[in-house]
């Protein structure tokens, strides 16, 4: 499962990338795009739930190829936000850094009501 969030890097998303508890193994990591492909830079843990994760931040927008490394089998994740063929006749998922509507930072900003027609004076709720 891949779950995004709010960055608190500005223009960033961040992506919490989970493996089910049933997974039996002893090293696990995300390897991609942001990363070099490196097996040793994104490790994945396992906390007290069982539940595997790892997480990185992406520049909003981002498109990044990625697999999973599980005791040194490369795996596809079936239920990224897309997939594509790599050079080793195999396939990578990809991750897409942005968020659903509702979650994106809103720009609130004050009402400005003028009192009358032509008043000076503003109101601001």
């Amino acid at each position: 499962m891949i779950r995004k969030f709010l960055s608190t890097l500005p223009g960033h998303v961040h992506v919490i990338f989970e493996l089910p508890a049933y997974l039996w193994a002893d090293h696990i990591s995300v390897v991609g795009e942001w990363n070099g492909w490196d097996p040793t830079a994104t490790v994945m843990h396992q906390n007290r739930d069982g539940i595997w994760r790892a997480e990185i931040d992406l520049p909003h927008g981002c498109e990044a190829e990625f697999r999973y490394v599980v005791d040194g089998r490369w795996l596809t994740d079936d239920h990224a936000d897309a997939q594509v063929k790599n050079p080793y006749r195999s396939t990578n998922s990809v991750v897409i850094a942005i968020l659903p509507v509702e979650k994106l930072p809103v720009d609130r900003r004050h009402s400005q009501v003028r009192e009358g027609a032509g008043a000076s004076r503003i109101r601001v709720y």
